[in-house]
């Protein structure tokens, strides 16, 4: 890949020559055809038009992926055999310039609809240097974020408030307040829980930051509070202009709902942590031969600036497969080009506690991560502190080299975890 390109991979099902297929596809994205048209010349086309650099034909099947009324109208209706390919294109970068929307119609749009194709899935995406820099950057990352938490080593440990239903602000504040005694480092709201009117975010905001400063002022550690701005695109700066005032540190979008341009907007309008949560992402990654896969998806929201991605957890109560966990979090780990320091840190969610710490571990082999728990230490049970310190103690276990059982011989906290939550898990 040249300077003046960058790339997208893709996985491709058709009854057709997949490199008749690529073809179409990289015209479709580029000159908006496969074929000449009038007035392209060669000047033209070779500025403008997609290339395609590789493909891999890979395994045949007998039955299509999606449906295709296309195919079917043709003559012979749908075939009995269908190739699947993995395609990569080159983009010309003049074609899109520094426009994160455009790049995302140019790498996806269209493709998903053509008629040649039984499946397609955009799988990675690869950027020059000079090009991943017009965009932008994290503004907090890993380093800022454990600058503004005080967690020089070792995970973040974190929870979710929950129910998200309900709770007024003092009584948020109230549940905050105890999760700050019990030693977390990270707080986030649920993701469907933003400004309700049982809890109207300026109200939430105001109190539980009166609780964090207090518990500064006493220990001298500040708990990072991820408020869910997620909103319109004015309302969602007016959110973290208030949250700055009142000393937080930390806002959370729901990335796909609010959109590329929103969250790129709330990025240059806030110095605060940008905690993205990709929530819905499974109706662009569950079907193996559409959508999107992590390593894209992560690419693009990470050129609107976000500093932290979420990537479900290990042995979780989600649908993903521990390695797709893995694999997510060593994308958020790795520079999108390099030379860049662009990493984000990767949030650990949903059934994680101390017993899923050592699978957690040996994945990524690195504490630069959000460990999130909310059963794990809420449901401990000697308490929410006992629930912090088996996780703290299972880090230090997997770190020393050492099981979780041999460990907890002389650490409590664990031991009760493993026995009240091992059968559950």
């Amino acid at each position: 890949m040249n300077s003046q390109s960058f790339s997208a991979t893709y996985l491709i099902e058709t009854p057709m020559d997949p490199a008749r297929v690529a073809e179409v596809m990289a015209g479709e994205q580029s000159c908006g055809t496969f074929t000449r048209v009038q007035g392209e010349t060669d000047e033209l086309r070779a500025r403008a038009r997609a290339r395609i650099e590789s493909i891999e034909m890979l395994e045949t099947v007998a039955t299509p992926s999606l449906p295709n009324a296309w195919l079917a109208r043709q003559p012979g209706g749908m075939p009995g055999a269908y190739q699947r390919a993995r395609v990569r294109i080159a983009f010309p970068v003049a074609n899109v310039g520094a426009n994160l929307a455009t790049l995302a119609a140019t790498v996806g749009g269209n493709l998903y609809d053509l008629g040649e194709v039984t499946g397609l899935r955009l799988e990675s995406m690869e950027l020059p240097a000079n090009y991943r820099a017009q965009f932008d950057m994290p503004q907090v990352g890993i380093a800022g974020t454990r600058q503004l938490t005080g967690v020089a080593k070792g995970p973040l440990v974190g929870t979710i408030i929950k129910p998200n239903v309900g709770l007024s602000p003092e009584q948020t504040a109230h549940l905050v307040a105890q999760l700050c005694a019990a030693g977390v480092d990270f707080i986030k709201d649920d993701e469907v829980c933003a400004n309700p009117a049982h809890a109207p975010l300026a109200q939430r905001v105001a109190a539980v930051m009166a609780v964090v400063r207090a518990h500064r002022d006493r220990t001298g550690r500040q708990v990072m509070v991820a408020f869910n701005i997620s909103d319109e695109t004015d309302a969602m700066r007016r959110h973290a202009e208030l949250i700055e005032r009142e000393e937080g540190t930390c806002v959370m979008a729901s990335l796909n709902w609010c959109g590329f341009s929103a969250i790129q907007t709330l990025r240059r309008s806030t110095p605060l942590a940008l905690h993205g949560h990709r929530n819905g992402y499974g109706a662009l990654s569950r079907a193996p031969l559409l959508g999107m896969g992590f390593q894209a998806y992560q690419t693009l929201w990470r050129l609107a600036g976000v500093d932290h991605m979420h990537v479900h957890g290990l042995q979780g109560k989600f649908a993903q497969e521990d390695q797709e966990v893995v694999e997510s979090a060593r994308d958020c780990l790795a520079s999108l080009t390099p030379g860049i320091a662009d990493k984000v840190m990767p949030a650990f969610s949903s059934g994680q506690w101390a017993g899923t710490v050592p699978a957690t571990w040996a994945s990524v082999l690195t504490d630069d991560l959000m460990f999130m728990s909310g059963g794990g230490i809420l449901a401990h049970p000697d308490g929410p502190a006992a629930g912090v310190q088996s996780i703290r103690q299972a880090w230090q276990a997997v770190r020393d080299g050492q099981t979780l059982e041999d460990f907890a011989r002389n650490a409590p906290e664990l031991q009760r975890a493993l026995a009240f939550f091992g059968g559950r898990a």
